[in-house]
C-alpha cells in the first residue's frame, strides 16, 4: 500500500512541476482538465 501511494505522491510533483497546473492560469475547468491530461502524457511518456 505504501508503494502505490509512494507513485501516486511522485506523480503529482512532477505535475505540480508544470507551471500553468501549479498556478491554474486556465479559468475554464475544461481547459485546465485538458492540461492536466496533456501534462500527465508529457510525464508518462517520459
Amino acid at each position: 500500500l505504501y508503494r502505490e501511494r509512494n507513485l501516486v505522491e511522485r506523480f503529482f510533483n512532477k505535475l505540480k512541476q508544470f507551471r500553468a497546473i501549479a498556478t491554474r492560469y486556465d479559468k475554464l475547468k475544461s481547459t485546465f482538465l485538458a492540461a492536466v491530461q496533456f501534462a500527465s502524457i508529457i510525464i508518462l511518456l517520459n
